[in-house]
């Protein structure tokens, strides 16, 4: 199955070691269009300025390409929104995760019923959900 992964950036990169260890867990059995948002090496802004065309242009295909979306949305991120949106309009079967202890989730993805939410307390029960996604 492709999944295409989205966290954020641009938005902050608080969460980008979850990130990098979710997009492994994944990588097990399933193929990660979107590797790239759990690399560590890069700062979020980094090589990306004269670029914007060009990612929004593969991130999209990647979203039309994909299986199934999966967002860690615990550091809110316009770039996630859209996404999910996107994914939303393809109807793209999406899955958003988050920590329940550092954030209130949007209305708009919490009170939309075409999303699917899975507030976790702790990263052991991140992957027991990741593992009912998942099959």
């Amino acid at each position: 199955m492709k999944i295409y992964f989205a966290g954020s950036i641009r938005g902050g990169r608080t969460d980008a070691e979850l990130y990098q260890r979710m997009i492994a867990y994944i990588q097990r059995r399933h193929t990660v269009l979107t590797e790239h948002v759990g690399d560590l090496s890069k700062s979020k802004t980094e090589g990306l300025a004269n670029r914007d065309k060009a990612i929004y242009e593969q991130d999209t295909a990647w979203l039309r390409e994909s299986d199934l979306v999966i967002a860690e949305c615990t550091t809110p991120s316009l770039g996630v929104g859209y996404e999910l949106a996107y994914a939303e309009k393809y109807q793209k079967p999406v899955h958003i995760f988050y920590d329940k202890s550092r954030t209130k989730i949007s209305a708009m993805l919490s009170g939309n019923a075409y999303f699917q939410l899975h507030p976790y307390r702790n990263e052991e029960e991140l992957y027991r959900f990741l593992d009912e996604v998942l099959g």
